[in-house]
């Protein structure tokens, strides 16, 4: 499914740049259409008339290429499984080896006659 949509959507993209690069622009620059010169499709339909089908072309081009763009996201936000600090997943180890909240106690244990089980290693 997700590559039927992939593809009309490059095919939706290459036909927009068609259509575009068609339209005649203000300064004429790249415009293939209209124009009072024999080539184009001036002979076809007047001016006035292919500037209009032009832009509706366009502007049903570009809808289906926001479309088709939305429905690759939607496919590919849908097939990502959440990962983070709310959901619990994805995150290290959270348990406390002790009873004790973070901060206290966190020195050497004693033993029952209150001395430190810990070796102390005479200074040089």
């Amino acid at each position: 499914m997700e590559l039927v949509i992939l593809i009309i959507h490059l095919l939706l993209a290459l036909a927009l740049i068609g259509v575009v690069l068609i339209q005649r622009s203000e300064g004429g620059a790249l415009g293939i259409g209209g124009g009072s010169s024999g080539g184009g499709m001036s002979g076809f339909l007047t001016g006035r008339t292919t500037a209009n089908l032009l832009t509706r072309t366009t502007a049903i081009i570009a809808a289906l290429f926001i479309a088709t763009s939305m429905a690759l996201a939607m496919l590919a936000g849908a097939s990502r499984s959440p990962a983070g600090v709310v959901t619990g997943e994805g995150a290290g180890p959270t348990t406390q080896q002790s009873g004790a909240p973070s901060g206290q106690g966190s020195g050497p244990k004693k033993s029952e006659t209150g001395k430190s089980d810990t070796p102390v290693v005479p200074e040089k």
